[in-house]
């Protein structure tokens, strides 16, 4: 057996944790009249029906299922000589955890053996690897929504709940790490630490009106919320920091998602949930879909589309929440 070590990269701190009391971390307010937005339907997620060789499909599990001691080489070498495309999905999952090195390298190698892939001169193993799937539309392989959910969940056994719907709709080929861990804090939680560091949400910030707003200048982005008549400025800066906004605006409870990568914001109404299930608090999962940040619902673990304000998975998705 050809066995290594795994180098896990260690956790990037993207923002920082103790920011609710800086002055500039409030948000503007104001009157005006409301506003109303539409979102298009969900994407629906590719699948695979194709089954694979049981002796591919044998070392898929065993790469997995060494993971907390190592990277078996062994199985990588077996996923390299079935020639199945399939599986360099759940090869450059391991790249993105991985150090460059004789191991990368191996992998690199078994995911030029069964695909048409040659690895630039630049870039990242993992970022090269992935573009280049996501461009060749390579399906995922037979059971890889339970494959790569233990290699996440070893890495944050957190996500858990992600990968246990066996009716999400989520594209798991597209779903990888952004570099931070689940801000998994309660409502309000500001003296709570982000384990092992997360993109905190600010819940309730302070307001000042238009007029007291001059710390922020007049030339920077704002995000504006208008509902009932009463209109919110959210300064870009801090939603930088952020990433995620609980508020109250014209009586409406709101999620406010931005996403830095995809330079995308959006306000859904909380409120807005079938009788009995209890209002979403959205909160950022440290997971990314094609570099747009994946959010969920703390009380469930639900995961939503960013885009459309859909349940994708979990209890929210089964009782149709959008």
């Amino acid at each position: 057996m050809h066995r290594v070590a795994m180098a896990v990269l260690s956790v990037l701190v993207l923002a920082a944790c103790n920011a609710a009391s800086d002055p500039r971390q409030e948000t503007t307010s104001s009157s005006a009249s409301s506003s109303t937005s539409t979102t298009p339907p969900a994407e629906t997620t590719t699948t695979t029906a194709a089954p694979a060789d049981p002796d591919v499909a044998a070392a898929a599990q065993q790469l997995v299922g060494a993971v907390a001691t190592s990277v078996d080489l062994e199985a990588v070498e077996a996923i390299a000589a079935a020639g199945d495309a399939r599986y360099a999905w759940l090869l450059s999952d391991f790249l993105r955890f991985l150090r460059p090195g004789p191991t990368s390298d191996a992998i690199v190698a078994a995911i030029e053996a069964v695909t048409d892939f040659e690895m630039p001169l630049v870039g990242t193993p993992w970022g090269a690897a992935t573009n280049y799937l996501i461009a060749a539309d390579i399906p995922a392989p037979p059971d890889f929504q339970n494959l790569k959910g233990q290699l996440f969940t070893f890495i944050e056994p957190r996500w858990r709940p992600i990968f246990e719907d066996p009716e999400a709709r989520i594209d798991y080929r597209y779903l990888n790490w952004g570099g931070v861990r689940p801000d998994d804090r309660p409502l309000r939680g500001f003296d709570q630490p982000c384990l092992g560091g997360c993109i905190p949400a600010l819940d309730d910030p302070g307001v000042t009106d238009a007029a007291g707003g001059d710390w922020y200048d007049d030339d920077k982005i704002i995000f504006g919320v208008s509902i009932n008549g009463e209109a919110r400025a959210y300064p870009k800066n801090i939603m930088e920091v952020h990433e995620m906004v609980i508020d109250t605006v014209g009586g409406v409870r709101l999620g406010i998602p931005y996403c830095t990568l995809c330079g995308s914001a959006q306000a859904y109404d909380l409120d807005s949930v079938p009788d009995g299930i209890e209002r979403p608090l959205l909160r950022t999962s440290g997971l990314l879909s094609r570099s747009n940040k994946v959010m969920y619902d703390l009380n469930t673990w639900s995961v939503f589309d960013t885009f459309t304000g859909e349940a994708v998975s979990g209890p929210l998705r089964e009782a149709g929440v959008e």
